[in-house]
């Protein structure tokens, strides 16, 4: 099985996103849009997961889960990899609490229960929104999002998540957790 853990935005703030870069949508040449029901946030990604290592995997990622809190955050601006020059992908970013402890954990327990495929690359906290085969010069669709600000939200679960490749990839939920209350201030 092919699994990655994520946080997925609340509708209404999905909503946003997708009124702001609707009018680009199918503009820029080169740039696929996976469908909306795909929008996630990854805090890992995990490959090809054998189904006997899901129990021990849902138990440690569980763990690692519960160990943090919930997070205040909001889409703010968009940007790309590897640059805004030379793009393949084409992101929302964020702005709140960090969210790289808790990716860390969650990486971690992955590993521990036998995920050998865990992405080892810096996390950076962002929401896909359009890939490119060939680097693309996105700075033109950038600058035209410059205005962009979304509202704050609360990131209060994380899910294992299950990706059915194919012409038309598909996304199934196969756990969720919730994070522990956000602290008082």
């Amino acid at each position: 099985m092919r699994l990655f853990a994520a946080v997925v935005p609340p509708a209404g703030v999905l909503d946003e996103i997708e009124r702001a870069i609707a009018p680009h949508v199918g503009q820029v040449p080169g740039l696929r849009w996976p469908e909306r029901a795909t929008w996630h946030i990854t805090l890992g990604f995990f490959g090809e997961v054998p189904e006997s290592a899901l129990p021990e995997l849902e138990t440690r990622l569980a763990r690692a889960v519960r160990r943090h809190a919930a997070l205040d955050l909001a889409f703010t601006g968009f940007g790309a990899f590897s640059s805004l020059r030379r793009a393949r992908v084409f992101w929302a970013g964020l702005s709140g609490d960090p969210m790289t402890r808790l990716a860390d954990s969650v990486r971690a327990g992955a590993r521990r229960a036998g995920a050998a495929q865990t992405d080892d690359k810096r996390f950076h906290p962002h929401l896909t929104l359009a890939r490119a085969k060939a680097e693309t010069d996105l700075r033109p669709l950038v600058e035209s999002l410059e205005w962009f600000s979304g509202s704050p939200w609360r990131a209060e679960s994380v899910r294992l998540v299950r990706s059915h490749q194919g012409a038309h990839v598909r996304y199934e939920s196969l756990a969720e957790w919730v994070l522990a209350p956000s602290r008082p201030d």
